[in-house]
């Protein structure tokens, strides 16, 4: 059984809120039995296993009776046991989609489906990065591409609206694939040097990778993703 898409009254939030503990500090959804919740979207924590931020959801039960209990899984794999003494935990996630489910019994769960982009909780290490002597443009670490700093403004063709972008360029004569959060974007070479990168709201993460041998990567603000052309 799938959560439903509901609006959570202030009521029914503070209830949930209260019954998954002081953890769970932003806005949650509750599923379709009305028994379950999990956060509402991705939050990002210090993994103790780990010791580094990571992407989680909390998940368990609402307003539960004293003999309340239910089992937290994800993706297929147990995570927890909750009850009312202990109503919510913490559900850790992976890079791409994740299906987190809170079972009441056999026969009654909801089903919580959550998207994890790469480094939404954590950015690459750029400090090996360069720049040039007037700051306008920054060198991987590998020194096989570089980049413009300031984002300019454009008219992005693919998506027909002005979006800031910024100049990417081969620093020789290497086979570059280029990503940004992610997403495959475009491919340089001695035949395509360099190319525009489009930045979507937010941070943009964009990698440069020479098959296994090197990736460099830069990060972007993108502000809200859209930008006034020049007069």
């Amino acid at each position: 059984m799938k959560c439903s898409s509901i609006a959570i009254t202030p009521l029914v939030a503070a209830a949930a809120l209260a019954a998954a503990s002081s953890w769970a500090s932003t806005a949650i959804q509750v599923g379709s039995s009305g028994k379950t919740f999990a956060s509402d979207a991705v939050q990002c924590d210090v993994n103790p296993a780990t010791a580094t931020v990571a992407p989680m959801v909390l998940a368990g039960l609402v307003n539960p009776k004293n003999n309340a209990s239910a089992t937290v899984s994800l993706n297929g794999g147990f995570v927890a046991n909750v009850s009312a003494a202990a109503p919510a935990a913490k559900v850790w996630l992976v890079t791409g989609g994740n299906t987190v489910l809170v079972a009441l019994s056999r026969k009654v769960a909801d089903s919580y489906a959550f998207t994890v982009g790469p480094y939404q909780c954590s950015l690459p290490d750029t400090s090996g990065n360069t720049f040039s002597t007037d700051g306008t443009l920054e060198y991987a670490d590998s020194a096989k591409s570089y980049a413009t700093v300031a984002p300019g403004c454009a008219l992005n063709g693919a998506t027909g609206r002005a979006q800031p972008y910024v100049h990417l360029v081969d620093n020789g004569t290497f086979l570059l694939n280029v990503s940004v959060n992610g997403v495959p974007l475009t491919q340089l070479s001695a035949t395509r040097p360099h190319a525009p990168v489009f930045l979507d709201a937010g941070l943009n993460v964009i990698s440069v990778a020479n098959g296994s041998i090197s990736t460099g990567y830069y990060v972007r603000d993108g502000g809200d993703g859209t930008c006034v052309l020049p007069q």
